[in-house]
């Protein structure tokens, strides 16, 4: 039996929520593809598959099973492929994929990444139903922003096409579900990469503005300051411990992604700490030029150096309260040993804290880099045992987390019922 808000009402019953926009993480949402005469297609099963999509040519490319199969899976990572232009300084798709985001401003793209395939796919569906539990509507006060994924942001005076982009998109859904809920600010909730997301939103945003549409960014398992994983999915790809998906056909894929750039661990934070050890080199997050030559990723360097470090150096005040929700007492990747046979296999692994993808030092960094901040209100709620994914749908994640909602609702204590 737990002790939970079964309602966050006021006086004036679910209209007197907040509304709330919900930012999910990496791989965290459905997405699209498209397939047009300059999609040149490596093999001739390739080629069959992309002529059996739908007669308007729009398929499911996230998440698509015809990963799991290893004859396709090279397919899969060729359409979900980026390519940093140099001359654009930006990030653009494979010649001949086009991609679009279903769903945006609704929680629907969020719940199941392939809705057929509920029970191997849920990501947010148990969540939501918590929220709807509280009073919240899809559409009404309940908002959903889903992204491209693929994409980051970058540093100032670099450009992000579609990275700026969704910014816009998400400031102009905030200030519609603010305006249509009675000039209420918003709750941001995000998961993961969500939170890098919102911060970035925030910081980048007039404080006038933040004031009168934010109320309050609450994060859940937010990698602030990177995972010692990515350093893994870069050096000999990932493939979430699936073991019929070969991790090196997928492993191009991954590096190509501008928001894993994003998540590889800041030297700010992880210092001078050995991560990755091969042979008689070893690599810290201040060594990570080095570490990206000598995995044969030589032209990740300068996107790396440029556009993602002056962003991840610091983490500058967002001008609204935050809180926290981490889990932590889980298994984390800390340091990766590999041997003589280089970065093609996958390493031996020493654990440490954290959720079991991020590390606790990186879930608890705004902690660290806070601390003498006036101005800023942070709130961090620990739930041990809770991994990086399952803080989700984890009843006592979900305690802290509508507890956390409601509070901020200022919901009154005769509110509280017990529920199974």
């Amino acid at each position: 039996m737990a002790l939970l808000p079964a309602v966050c009402l006021s006086a004036g019953g679910s209209n007197g929520l907040h509304p709330l926009v919900i930012i999910p993480g990496n791989g965290g949402n459905q997405l699209e593809a498209r397939l047009t005469k300059d999609y040149k297609p490596w093999s001739f099963l390739c080629a069959l598959s992309a002529s059996s999509k739908g007669k308007d040519g729009w398929f499911r490319l996230w998440f698509d099973p015809t990963v799991l199969v290893p004859a396709l899976t090279r397919c899969f990572a060729e359409r979900m492929t980026l390519y940093y232009h140099a001359a654009l300084d930006d990030y653009r798709n494979a010649p001949g994929v086009l991609t679009r985001v279903p769903c945006f401003g609704s929680t629907q793209g969020l719940l199941y990444l392939d809705p057929h395939l509920k029970h191997i796919t849920e990501y947010m569906a148990t969540l939501v139903n918590s929220l709807e539990q509280l009073g919240y509507i899809d559409g009404q006060n309940l908002f959903g922003a889903p992204y491209d994924f693929r994409y980051g942001l970058a540093a100032e005076g670099h450009p992000s096409k579609v990275g700026t982009q969704y910014l816009e998109d998400l400031k102009e859904l905030i200030e519609s579900a603010s305006v249509s809920n009675g000039g209420k600010p918003v709750i941001l909730l995000s998961h993961s990469l969500g939170g890098l997301f919102a911060l970035q939103l925030l910081v980048r945003s007039t404080s006038s503005w933040r004031q009168k549409y934010v109320k309050h960014l609450l994060t859940l398992s937010a990698p602030w300051a990177g995972t010692v994983q990515e350093m893994l999915t870069f050096a000999s790809g990932y493939t979430l411990g699936i073991p019929i998906v070969d991790p090196l056909l997928v492993r191009a894929e991954q590096r190509s992604s501008e928001s894993n750039l994003w998540l590889l661990p800041s030297p700010t934070v992880f210092g001078h700490k050995p991560l990755v050890v091969s042979g008689n080199k070893s690599y810290s997050a201040w060594d990570m030029q080095e570490f990206m030559e000598d995995i044969g990723f030589e032209e990740g360097v300068y996107p790396y150096k440029t556009r993602v470090l002056p962003m991840t150096d610091k983490f500058e005040d967002p001008g609204v309260p935050v809180t926290c929700v981490v889990g932590s007492g889980v298994e984390t990747p800390e340091t990766l040993f590999y041997g003589e046979d280089g970065f093609d296999v996958q390493p031996e692994v020493v654990y440490g804290d954290g959720d079991g993808t991020v590390n606790l030092v990186s879930l608890l960094a705004l902690e660290s880099e806070w601390p003498g901040s006036a101005s800023q209100d942070l709130k961090v709620i620990r739930v041990p045992g809770v991994s990086h994914t399952s803080i989700l749908k984890d009843k006592s994640a979900l305690t802290e987390i509508v507890a956390e909602i409601c509070s901020i609702n200022a919901i009154t204590a005769n509110s509280l019922v017990f529920r199974a």
